[in-house]
């Protein structure tokens, strides 16, 4: 099903960091009664994201990292675990997410396997993240990771009980880490 929208006004409110627009929008219900909305929308472009899992180990790769938006929210250190990410930038989403792993991992990948493409907030942001995951092992150990320039990351290297034990307990609270770590116990890459 497929709604009628009239943009009415669309407003640039900060073009810093990211894209922030106000849009005014009519929108024409399946009853034919026209609803007028306004909504700020912000424009981030999308991103990749990736699980590095070791079914020898039974382990996974994630990072740890301050994020200024959970601070504020209430998150008291601002640190967060999550799952190598990144922007796409110019690049594909499988180029993407092999550079991001080196820089943040310090891993590099060759092989990724795509599994979905998800809207994470579609309430008011624009991206798609890719999701991806791979394989990793300590042939494939390039550098030590970190990130570059004013990043500032640890590399955290957790058996997958360890993971899910810190979904359960609150001590990972990133959706995309989440769903990542769901998908690979449910595909049954690694053993609970």
């Amino acid at each position: 099903m497929s709604f009628k929208i009239n943009v009415i006004k669309e407003k640039l409110l900060s073009d810093n960091w990211f894209v922030l627009r106000n849009y005014t929008y009519e929108l024409t219900r399946k009853s034919g009664e026209v609803l007028r909305h306004k909504r700020e929308v912000y424009d981030r472009g999308n991103g990749a994201t990736i699980l590095l899992y070791n079914r020898e180990k039974n382990s996974v790769v994630l990072t740890r990292q301050f994020r200024i938006a959970t601070w504020l929210n209430g998150n008291a250190s601002g640190m967060l675990i999550e799952a190598c990410a990144g922007l796409l930038d110019d690049d594909s989403p499988e180029d993407c997410i092999r550079k991001e792993a080196v820089e943040e991992t310090g891993y590099a990948v060759g092989a990724v396997e795509k599994l979905y493409e998800v809207y994470l907030s579609p309430g008011g942001v624009t991206e798609v993240v890719h999701f991806f995951a791979a394989e990793y092992n300590d042939a494939l150990r390039d550098n030590a990771g970190g990130g570059v320039d004013d990043e500032d990351i640890d590399v955290l290297e957790l058996t997958f009980p360890d993971a899910l034990a810190m979904i359960k307990d609150g001590r990972i609270r990133d959706a995309k880490t989440i769903m990542l770590l769901q998908h690979a116990q449910l595909a049954g890459w690694l053993q609970a």
